[in-house]
């Protein structure tokens, strides 16, 4: 249907028409703007070539001004031709000054009607383009939502295996640039054709042999054209790609400049920037080469075409089949229709490169989160008894790091996961609010499969902190309050107390509605891990998880944290993660993880008088 998708194979065509009227679909609903805009577009067009028209009355005014004066007392039958133009002037300049009016006042009604004429044509077009931006910023709008609902709605596994830049890309570049397939489509479509259509329409009034004449000329210009742009859209993806790769290392860089700068590695980074950045530029490159020879090729045949119809044109003067100044409005008004024509071919080119990256936002908005909830999944209101691992396995790919791993967790209990890294205790973890399903067995809450659960309401009940700490550049109070967004104060407060937090809060600048910086960075490490740990204790969940949860903490901030701690898992299911052995002695069951697997469990004591791993780790602590 569209002309920008037939410079390709059959199936390139099904898939750029396909993802054409998808992102269209993003415009909805688009009746509202396209209908307007239709109505716009054809009253511009209109008057652009009524300006044009006038030229050959005013030019007949000044070169036969005597003939021109011809008094017409009623309204001539329609016809397609420049006379009956004259013949409409001249019946007005009757009814304005009756038969009493010369060439100067010709020429003065003529130049107001020009200016009526511009002045209408501009806010057409003006009217024209405010619609059709209201129409994009819409259009950006709700596919950037949806792709970044989509993304937000992924499983945690996903981002494992893909760039944190090129999901950036997409969401922010590739969007922008799918306006142009947006937007130019509808100027491609109406406001271009429109304004060829009605110069074509004044050109065959003014000679209709001189059109088709110059109709020939006309297929020459689409097959070169067309030439130019058949490459576009491999290219726009390919530049696409390289941009994303070049957001992903420039994340990296900026997330770890510290690294980067204690091991005088910045010549390396700046290497691997430099190099991507070039790849990046010389594509960018190779499309505005062809971009920007689009145009000049059809302005040069434009003008080749005219001087072409000078030739044949100008023996039609001087046999006298058409009149001079007929002649002059013909070559002005052909000399304008190349302008449109020039536009669509830069909007081919913008409209190939909105479709590849329209194909890397769709590619992303297609996919699918691989944990979902069970058709008839039930609500979790609460644990009641505790959660059940039953020979749980689980892969990364094919590389298996849980083996068959069972155990118990009563509800009030806290078993602590131990072990050397790498054992899969931070994934075993993971498994219980499902971040990852399981690949073999099951982990149960209540007797129940957890992929049985609803994940909101199981996410809800659970709270955790992480061995990374995660804050985000917002207030310290909207941080604590992540879990919980109608806390009162008060809680929050309390909250921070309990974490140990509250008084280097106060000491902040603000207070409460301190802004801490990018991923908190204007706060240490262990103030970061107490806001972290406020957080999970605001949230009052059932289950906890601590992942290294006191890692960050120096030896005071630790020793009032962890006893904060053990006040908050009375009574409540925790399991604490934690290479700092001395934090976890008090658990109700302590499991050893090696490989994969259970190596040893048992309290505290149980495992020192067995002298197995745990009472080694133990020593090597002690020792160290």
């Amino acid at each position: 249907m569209f002309f920008w998708c037939t410079f390709a194979d059959v199936s390139t065509k099904t898939a750029c028409m396909r993802t054409f009227w998808r992102l269209l679909g993003f415009a909805k609903p688009i009746e509202k703007y396209a209908i307007p805009y239709f109505f716009y577009t054809l009253l511009y067009a209109f008057f652009s070539m009524f300006n044009l028209v006038l030229i050959i009355p005013i030019l007949n005014t000044l070169f036969d001004g005597e003939k021109t004066v011809n008094h017409i007392t009623s309204m001539p039958e329609f016809e397609l031709s420049s006379a009956y133009l004259t013949d409409v002037s001249n019946y007005l300049l009757y009814k304005l000054y009756g038969t009493n009016y010369d060439v100067m006042q010709i020429l003065v009604f003529l130049s107001i009607t020009v200016i009526l004429s511009v002045l209408l044509s501009n806010v057409f077009r003006y009217l024209g383009q405010r619609t059709i931006e209201t129409m994009r910023i819409h259009t950006l709008r709700n596919l950037r939502n949806q792709t970044f609902d989509n993304v937000m709605n992924l499983n945690v596994g996903y981002f494992s295996n893909e760039r944190k830049g090129d999901i950036i890309a997409k969401i922010t570049s590739d969007v922008q640039v799918v306006q142009f397939c947006i937007t130019n489509t509808l100027q491609v479509l109406f406001r271009e054709p429109f304004l060829i259509i009605s110069y074509l329409f004044a050109l065959i009034s003014i000679s209709w042999q001189l059109t088709i004449f110059t109709g020939l000329f006309i297929p020459i210009t689409g097959l070169v054209i067309g030439g130019i742009v058949k490459r576009l859209r491999h290219s726009a993806r390919t530049a696409q790609e390289a941009y994303g790769e070049l957001t992903s290392a420039l994340d990296e860089s900026l997330t770890g400049i510290k690294i980067i700068k204690a091991y005088n590695a910045s010549d390396y980074i700046k290497q691997k920037f430099h190099d991507i950045n070039q790849f990046f530029s010389r594509i960018s490159l190779s499309i505005a080469r062809r971009q920007q020879l689009a145009s000049p090729m059809s302005e040069f045949l434009g003008v080749s075409t005219v001087a072409v119809i000078m030739i044949y044109g100008g023996s039609l003067v001087l046999d006298g089949s058409l009149p001079a100044a007929d002649f002059l409005g013909y070559i002005a008004i052909f000399s304008q229709i190349t302008r449109p024509a020039r536009a669509v071919t830069d909007s081919l080119s913008m409209i190939n490169q909105g479709i590849a990256a329209g194909e890397r936002v769709l590619e992303l908005l297609d996919t699918r989160t691989e944990i979902n909830d069970a058709p008839d999944a039930k609500k979790f209101d609460g644990l009641q008894e505790g959660i059940e691992f039953q020979d749980v396995h689980f892969a990364y790919d094919t590389r298996e790091v849980i083996s068959g791993v069972s155990f118990t967790v009563h509800r009030g209990e806290t078993v602590a996961l131990v072990g050397p890294s790498g054992g899969g205790k931070s994934t075993l973890a993971d498994l219980v609010p499902r971040f990852y399903d399981v690949t073999g067995g099951a982990i149960k809450i209540d007797g129940t499969d957890i992929r049985q659960l609803n994940i909101e309401s199981l996410h809800a009940h659970i709270g955790v902190v992480a061995q990374e700490t995660i804050l985000f550049n917002d207030t310290i109070e909207n941080n604590i309050r992540l879990g919980k967004r109608d806390a009162t104060q008060a809680e929050i407060e309390a909250a921070a107390r309990i974490a140990n937090a509250h008084d280097f809060i106060m000491e902040t600048e603000h207070g409460y509605q301190t802004n801490i910086g990018d991923r908190g960075m204007k706060l240490s490490g262990g103030q970061r891990q107490r806001l972290s740990i406020a957080r999970a204790v605001l949230k009052n969940p059932d289950i906890l998880i601590l992942d290294e949860a006191t890692s960050a903490l120096d030896t005071e901030s630790e020793k009032l944290v962890q006893d904060a701690l053990n006040a908050l898992l009375i009574g409540r299911t925790s399991v604490v993660i934690a290479h700092r052995l001395s934090t976890i002695h008090n658990a109700d069951k302590i499991i050893v993880i090696e490989h994969g697997q259970i190596a040893e469990q048992g309290t505290h004591q149980e495992l020192m008088d067995l002298g197995g791993i745990y009472s080694k780790l133990i020593e090597m602590q002690q020792l160290a």
